[in-house]
């Protein structure tokens, strides 16, 4: 994984501290220009991950890298699914069986229909989510996704019903479909780590929050730090800038001192602020290997 992740929550209008400022990055990114223009940015600054969720209008930021294969040579996805209101819109828009073509993979029609009608009659959990699975990645055919995370709503979910056996489902089928390393997004990094030992999800990916002032860190802080110095796993850290609380500088400096943390995700819509964290990172990250 690169050390530095581009994040798209800026795209859609999700700011953790400001409604305000959520809105006007929502009509701003309402052309999907504006979008690739960010993404552009971030790409010629040396940013080549974009770890994004699978929103219908990614589908469009997807036909255009997949369009442009000089341009974006070294540009990967990172999908993170499922994203939920899409599948109620779609519902809406266009009715049940309209919704299920909208979404089905290419395999064909009658192939996926009966995969996922056979395993609902039979309760087939795994039937199930497998076709799932494949109905979100149907976006990003052809592109580079080395890595495919399960989003937190879905995670922390299954983690207060104790269904375990879908952490290992998602898993294996990320692995052998999409020759892919399952990833995991949560807001309970401490719980999610015991779940994927039990189930046997060895050195797993794990995205949560992580940063100085244990903003969003379910279970406190002190448990991220012993699980950080204590667990074999991939970490990745969100919200290291406190949705603004903690200064850039401040936040990356915290995050380099602990090597355990892999890598970063943030989000930006200006050059400056692109720049000015990849240089933060870059500087720091040296220093830690200088060390």
């Amino acid at each position: 994984m690169d050390r530095l992740l581009f994040g798209d929550n800026q795209f859609f209008g999700v700011n953790h501290m400001s409604e305000e400022k959520a809105r006007a990055q929502a009509m701003r990114f309402q052309d999907t220009q504006a979008i690739i223009d960010v993404l552009d940015t971030a790409y010629d600054e040396g940013i080549r991950t974009f770890m994004c969720t699978t929103h219908d209008r990614i589908a469009e930021i997807a036909a255009h890298v997949r369009a442009n294969p000089a341009r974006y040579r070294d540009f990967l996805f990172y999908p993170c699914m499922p994203y939920a209101h899409k599948y109620a819109n779609a519902m809406t828009d266009y009715g049940m069986l309209g919704a299920v073509k909208r979404f089905l993979p290419d395999e064909g029609l009658l192939d996926a229909a009966m995969r996922g009608g056979m395993s609902l009659a039979k309760k087939d959990i795994e039937g199930v989510t497998t076709l799932l699975i494949d109905a979100e990645m149907k976006m990003f055919q052809g592109l580079k996704t080395p890595v495919i995370f399960l989003q937190n709503v879905v995670v922390d979910f299954l983690l207060g019903l104790g269904f375990k056996e879908a952490f290992r489902i998602f898993a294996s089928h990320v692995r052998s479909r999409y020759d892919a390393e399952p990833g995991f997004i949560t807001m309970n990094l401490p719980m999610l780590l015991d779940v994927l030992d039990e189930v046997g999800i060895e050195n797993p990916i794990v995205c949560s929050n992580i940063n100085k002032i244990g903003f969003r860190m379910c279970g406190g802080i002190d448990a991220y730090e012993h699980a950080l110095r204590e667990r074999q796993f991939r970490a990745i850290a969100m919200s290291v800038f406190a949705s603004g609380a903690i200064a850039p500088e401040e936040a990356i400096k915290w995050i380099c001192e602990r090597p355990q943390i892999k890598s970063v995700v943030f989000g930006a819509s200006s050059r400056a602020n692109i720049r000015s964290t990849k240089a933060l990172m870059d500087r720091y990250s040296r220093q830690l290997l200088a060390a």
